[in-house]
């Protein structure tokens, strides 16, 4: 089972943002992306869930196993934790999420695929640290009951304890047949759990880099721009920091 994004471009009134991307994604696998601030990464994440701004016009195909993808196919867990109802406890959300997609509501598994105990569905997003709330995001996303999951940003603001901690629970979310999309800058941490990277740059597909092309300083890369990105990286600035792919 693939999803396929075949030539996906959104444009608004103003001119094209994301020109030209593909990619495809089995279940079981991770496949990162990232670029450079304002590349499209978020617009991208939004095309996929079906979730785009007012205006804007989608192109392109996609698949799940060669048939358009249908409403609901692939769910987002977005990068703004201001996404979380201030108001509501974390499982009433989760809850929420899933009767909207016409499925049981079970706020306790989801928190538990995503390593948060039971007692957490009681909590308001204000009492959950940034890393438990990364976490329920995901675990929204998965209440939907969706095959394929985009996650975007979703180390960004964490500490690298707590950025591990959630990136291990994608890696989980793949290995029990999930298709997993990671959208990070954190281009070291994606190179790690992703089997590819897909790299944009001013809203354009650069290139698609197996995660083994970031090994001994990336010189296996295609694309200076995507040598460029990794050499970059703060994590490998420190010594030892080579990543391990």
């Amino acid at each position: 089972m693939t999803l396929d994004v075949e030539d996906l471009s959104v444009s608004f009134p103003a001119g094209p943002v994301l020109e030209g991307v593909s990619l495809s994604l089995a279940r079981g696998e991770i496949v990162g992306l990232t670029g450079s601030s304002g590349a499209g990464k978020s617009l991208l994440a939004e095309a996929l869930a079906g979730a785009l701004p007012p205006g804007a016009v989608r192109t392109g195909r996609i698949a799940v196993d060669g048939e358009p993808a249908g409403p609901g196919a692939v769910a987002l867990a977005p990068q703004r934790l201001d996404a979380l109802d201030p108001l509501a406890p974390v499982g009433r959300q989760i809850g929420r999420f899933a009767r909207l997609c016409n499925r049981r509501a079970d706020p306790s598994g989801a928190l538990a695929s995503v390593g948060l105990p039971a007692g957490a569905a009681r909590l308001y997003p204000h009492e959950l640290s940034g890393g438990m709330a990364r976490r329920a995001l995901l675990a929204t996303a998965l209440a939907t009951g969706a095959d394929w999951i985009v996650a975007d940003e979703p180390t960004v603001g964490l500490d690298e304890e707590a950025g591990g901690r959630v990136l291990s629970v994608l890696a989980r979310l793949a290995a029990s047949g999930r298709g997993v999309i990671v959208i990070s800058h954190d281009l070291v941490g994606l190179a790690r759990i992703a089997s590819r990277v897909v790299i944009l740059r001013g809203g354009r597909h650069v290139e698609t880099a197996p995660a083994g092309a970031f090994a001994q300083g990336g010189t296996a890369l295609r694309e200076a721009f995507t040598r460029q990105l990794w050499q970059a990286q703060p994590a490998l600035a420190r010594p030892g920091g080579e990543a391990a792919c």
